[in-house]
């Protein structure tokens, strides 16, 4: 931790530019800490905040004017890449392609506070060819709310910040240990959530050859289509009798559920 202050009052706004761009272009390194850091710092003048703000949000619309091109350009299957290396496959793209049907460009002012939907959020508005200056205004805006929460609560609660980063300074390299121990507890916990969600979908998973064999049989089961509205409409194909799970849903038959 005390390396971090270090950095940060050494390296200053580039560092915040830095770590705010990898963030939102995936890489798990969190920018909160840094916001909050360089806030409390601004409040003894060591930084200035008005700069802190500004570098955070050109990163943030830069990384995320990377995501929205590649969603415009590869649609869907950006969002499959994506959650294929999320630790949260199973809800990845479904809730936040639920998020931003009910709320539309609108969601891009609460997405960074969101784990997850910060780095889908941009590709999916680029997938639905929203239009890109509707995007950079509503981007740019969720980005200032974003880093102005973390900046504003550095200057609000520095002092609490100095005897926090006192403590941890004081531990010594016990400190690093601690931070270290929390966050591979986190990884480890969704890695097995991760894994568990994949057994599961290989022991219920039934194969399109296995399906079509069904039919043909005349077992006819239920067949579901759980896609999500927006992704129904960019990709209309529907096996032939298939339901979605807003309709009305007849009981005593077996189910095949179909997804993204």
């Amino acid at each position: 931790m005390k390396e971090l202050v270090h950095l940060v009052i050494t390296y200053g706004v580039p560092l915040v530019f830095a770590n705010v761009f990898l963030e939102q272009l995936g890489v798990p390194v969190p920018a909160v800490p840094t916001l909050v850091i360089a806030g409390a710092l601004s409040r003894n003048n060591q930084m200035s905040s008005t700069h802190v703000l500004l570098a955070a949000i050109f990163a943030s619309l830069i990384a995320d004017l990377v995501w929205y091109a590649l969603g415009r350009r590869y649609g869907y299957r950006i969002l499959r890449m994506i959650c294929r290396i999320s630790l949260s496959p199973d809800s990845c793209v479904r809730d936040t392609e639920t998020r931003f049907e009910r709320w539309g460009l609108q969601s891009l002012l609460i997405a960074k506070f969101i784990p997850g939907f910060s780095t889908v959020a941009p590709p999916l508005a680029g997938a639905a060819k929203r239009p890109v200056a509707a995007f950079l205004l509503f981007d740019s805006i969720g980005a200032a709310i974003w880093a102005g929460t973390a900046v504003a609560a550095g200057r609000t609660f520095y002092r609490a910040i100095d005897r926090a980063l006192l403590a941890l300074e004081n531990l010594g390299w016990w400190s690093g240990i601690i931070v270290g121990a929390l966050l591979a507890l986190v990884i480890l916990v969704k890695y097995a959530q991760r894994r568990g969600f994949y057994k599961q979908l290989r022991m219920a998973r039934v194969s399109v050859d296995e399906l079509k064999q069904m039919m043909d049989r005349g077992e006819s089961p239920l067949i579901i289509d759980a896609r999500s509205e927006g992704a129904r409409n960019r990709e209309p194909h529907r096996i032939p009798g298939a339901v979605t799970i807003d309709d009305t849903l007849p009981a005593g038959r077996e189910i095949v559920v179909y997804c993204t």
